[in-house]
């Protein structure tokens, strides 16, 4: 314990922590993209918590949203030069959001598996403004305060990632036509259906294998329609026979969950505009499908 440190009442500090921890956990894993970090980043403030002199903090939930938030800073900022040497394309690790749907925010801003993503294109700091402040509902004046930065500028950064995500990514379909069109895909991928393939897919399309170099998905994203829809259909007889199909819920959007002899093999997640589907993720690293699918069974 720091020199000077009063520990005060350590269980009045832990039902602080306990009531703040899904909004730490739910900054942290936006910031990150990775769930087990996300816990790392929880359980390191917690610790700091312990040794904090608490009688002189008069904002618990303040304290340790803005510990947590600098901690993921500076781990995003060392995972940024990390994923530079990652094999493949780098997809964010899934989450089961069926119990809390916007996993500890006041909005379900920045959760889904493709915002993420393109939030990645961010700096730590300007991904951080746009958490804070869309998903969290944060005033710029707190925003500032947690970055060390003014007012002004971190309305600025929040404006470059809305401008950023406006720009990447056209207006989303509503849930049950998302669902509707995954349903569709599905079925087509499984069955190497070409023209129902190119009629959901939009021109556009690129899907996304994340196998880490572990698995034997394609290390470069496959782009545009026709070379999407071919891709699937050769694909096709090589992966879907043998595998079983469960529905489930990755990051406040339907996904399919493929298994093989009842080992997971992949987590299929889209993205879809009015267009149709325009990004396609396969989650296909074990050390990113394990955590969710334990956390499914949990």
């Amino acid at each position: 314990m720091q020199a000077g440190a009063r520990p005060g009442n350590l269980d009045q500090a832990t039902k602080d922590f306990l009531s703040a921890r899904s909004q730490l956990f739910g900054i942290a894993y936006r910031l990150l993209g990775s769930a087990v970090e996300a816990e790392d980043i929880v359980q390191e403030t917690w610790l700091r918590w312990q040794n904090t002199d608490r009688a002189k903090v008069h904002e618990p939930a303040a304290f340790l949203t803005t510990v947590a938030t600098r901690l993921a800073i500076n781990l995003a900022q060392s995972a940024r030069v990390r994923r530079e040497s990652y094999v493949g394309p780098w997809l964010p690790e899934p989450v089961d959001t069926a119990q809390d749907p916007q996993l500890g925010a006041e909005r379900a801003e920045a959760l889904e598996m493709a915002v993420l993503m393109l939030l990645e294109k961010l700096n730590p700091v300007e991904r951080t403004a746009y958490v804070l402040r869309e998903a969290f509902d944060y005033p710029y004046g707190r925003v500032a305060e947690i970055l060390e930065t003014t007012e002004a500028n971190a309305r600025q950064l929040v404006s470059r990632g809305r401008r950023h995500l406006a720009a990447e990514r056209r207006e989303r379909v509503a849930p049950a036509a998302h669902r509707r069109l995954l349903k569709v895909f599905l079925a087509a991928a499984r069955t190497g259906d070409l023209a129902v393939l190119e009629d959901v897919l939009a021109a556009d399309v690129v899907s996304y294998s994340d196998g880490g170099g572990v698995r034997g998905a394609s290390r470069i994203p496959v782009v545009g329609r026709r070379h999407v829809a071919q891709y699937l259909v050769a694909f096709a007889p090589r992966f879907w026979p043998q595998t079983e199909v469960r529905w489930v819920e990755a990051n406040a959007r339907p996904a399919v969950l493929v298994s093989s002899g009842g080992a997971p093999v992949a987590l299929l997640s889209v993205d879809v505009s009015a267009d149709g589907i325009d990004r396609i993720m396969w989650v296909m690293n074990p050390a990113k499908l394990s955590p969710y699918v334990a956390a499914l069974s949990g």
